[in-house]
């Protein structure tokens, strides 16, 4: 059985070559397509609570498997990754739904890909919500200090070569299970089943690397270029956040209406950084809340 196949048995699975390369997304639903994107080390399987209940609230909800993830392909080569390419893949793919603009949703990686197509690609991006994903200005920023240095020490750890994807892989993926397992704030967040689709996701050929190039090609270029092309962002937009996040700090969620003047920010107490899985029924109750007040899909914005 292929990973999520059990949760997914009646969504439709979706292969299509965009962007230069075969990409593999789920979809269910019909109405204003909102596109979801996962994180590390996650894949399609990220949105499991959330794509049944967009579809039921009249939406088209659309999780890609991330180019290097899972089904989707895996090129070679670090600069493969880069945030350009990762939110040119997700432009691509709303034009292949027949699109010109969509809500976008992004988690982790998947928002920090969000947070940059809707400064790279603004038209396309008629609401954004981003879940615990710090924009990239305000990251850079709390980079500086020691607390979140302390934080993100995995991020320059992944810089080296061979020895991430070795310590990772070792025990069965065990520390990938430990990390499911005891960082939620809900005990049953994911289930064994759960950490076993994430498992076979990752041990898919080449996809650990390629997952792990996401944060070698960020910090493989010039920052300051890079910063340079952070724009203000004018699309409404929603920051959900859980509030104990043991990797981004809470202080990422202050300060932002200097790049994102449209910006609302929901803080969960009670939810990790796997704030869709912890607290899943507050988090739908948000994204669809936010998208009906906005009316997304109505040609307002």
């Amino acid at each position: 059985m292929a990973p999520g196949e059990a949760s997914s048995q009646h969504w439709n699975h979706r292969y299509a070559v965009v962007n230069g390369i075969r990409l593999h997304w789920v979809e269910a639903g019909t109405g204003p397509l909102v596109v979801l994107l996962h994180g590390f080390p996650e894949f399609w399987y990220s949105w499991r609570h959330q794509i049944p209940a967009l579809a039921e609230a009249g939406f088209r909800a659309v999780a890609p498997d991330l180019r290097g993830y899972n089904e989707s392909e895996k090129p070679a080569g670090i600069r493969r990754y880069r945030l350009e390419i990762l939110a040119d893949d997700v432009l691509a793919i709303i034009h292949a739904l027949g699109q010109e603009r969509c809500a976008v949703v992004g988690h982790d990686w998947g928002g920090a890909i969000a947070w940059f197509l809707a400064m790279r690609h603004p038209q396309a991006v008629e609401n954004l919500i981003v879940l615990n994903a710090p924009h990239p200005e305000r990251f850079f920023q709390e980079l500086r200090t020691p607390a979140q240095l302390r934080k993100s020490w995995y991020v320059f750890f992944f810089q080296l070569p061979w020895l991430p994807e070795r310590l990772i892989r070792a025990d069965d993926y065990a520390g990938l299970g430990r990390i499911l397992r005891t960082d939620p704030v809900r005990p049953d967040a994911f289930t064994e089943a759960d950490i076993q689709c994430y498992k076979q996701a990752l041990a898919q050929p080449g996809a650990l690397t390629a997952a792990i190039h996401y944060y070698r090609a960020l910090f493989r270029r010039n920052l300051l270029r890079f910063r340079r092309q952070i724009r203000p962002i004018h699309a409404p937009t929603l920051l959900i956040w859980g509030a104990q996040d043991r990797y981004l700090g809470i202080g990422l969620t202050q300060g932002l209406e200097r790049w994102v003047p449209n910006i609302r920010v929901e803080r969960i107490p009670e939810a990790s950084h796997w704030v869709q899985a912890d607290a899943p029924e507050r988090v739908n109750s948000l994204i669809i809340g936010f998208l009906r007040k906005q009316g997304h899909g109505m040609g307002r914005s």
